[in-house]
């Protein structure tokens, strides 16, 4: 499986960083810069930068915020957020991404993803996936869009299987049941995802203590761990979770 990947993430709105619980009642979490340079030398593998407003307001990701971003880390930065077109993820990727993330356009047009791995490359494609609980689903999962504000019908897990057949690299799954609470991670719709998928697959959503960072791993089989609240507001440091991981057994890179 190789080394498990730790990767912050910074949720932007109006040029800060932000977080909220279900997706709502955002705090202020910093300069962007700031914590993408920290995040960095306290050893992240990866960055995440979602632009959580753009498909809500109608718009495509703010390019200059990247290229901020991205000139202060040499770790693989993931940008999302607005990517609608072809010609965003080339711009996205021009201002030094390195992977894009597409969730609300991929359900829209499907076809956008298969043509995307075609024109930039397997390893540069993330779908994510985010989902509620609902019974009336087979699995139990339904997908929702537009920063989980629309449900889509659709079940979460089949859309998973269907992303990796279009060529997506990663799955990005995040349900809005756990975001921003700190409870842990949603293990069951994690391991859900990462069973139906052979692609590596991001735990994403509801980190808070050390232990929740192992269970995604060992319970749920996700490769990389997102976290956002609990590395802005210094819960605990990325270099305390690789260490923790590797005294249970794990590989990480130190």
């Amino acid at each position: 499986m190789g080394p498990i990947k730790i990767m912050p993430c910074l949720d932007m709105k109006e040029g800060r960083v932000v977080k909220g619980v279900h997706f709502v009642d955002l705090k202020d979490a910093g300069d962007p810069v700031q914590n993408a340079a920290f995040y960095q030398r306290e050893g992240a593998d990866e960055l995440a930068m979602l632009d959580i407003a753009a498909t809500v307001e109608n718009r495509k990701t703010r390019l200059e915020w990247i290229k901020a971003v991205s000139e202060v880390i040499d770790i693989p930065l993931t940008v999302g957020g607005g990517i609608a077109t072809l010609e965003d993820i080339q711009l996205v990727l021009e201002a030094g991404a390195g992977k894009i993330s597409m969730n609300s356009a991929a359900v829209k047009e499907p076809n956008l993803v298969k043509r995307a791995a075609e024109e930039f490359g397997t390893d540069r494609v993330t779908v994510a996936i985010d989902a509620r609980r609902n019974a009336a689903m087979p699995s139990g999962f339904e997908l929702v869009v537009s920063g989980g504000t629309k449900p889509t019908g659709k079940d979460a897990i089949a859309w998973a299987r269907e992303c990796e057949a279009l060529g997506a690299g990663v799955i990005l799954p995040t349900s809005m049941d756990g975001d921003g609470t700190q409870a842990g991670y949603d293990l069951e719709f994690t391991k859900a995802i990462s069973d139906a998928v052979s692609v590596p697959v991001v735990a994403s959503g509801g980190a808070g203590r050390l232990e929740h960072f192992y269970e995604a791993v060992v319970k749920a089989g996700a490769q990389i761990l997102l976290a956002a609240s609990v590395f802005h507001f210094r819960i605990v440091g990325i270099g305390e979770v690789k260490e923790y991981l590797r005294s249970r057994g794990l590989e990480v890179r130190l």
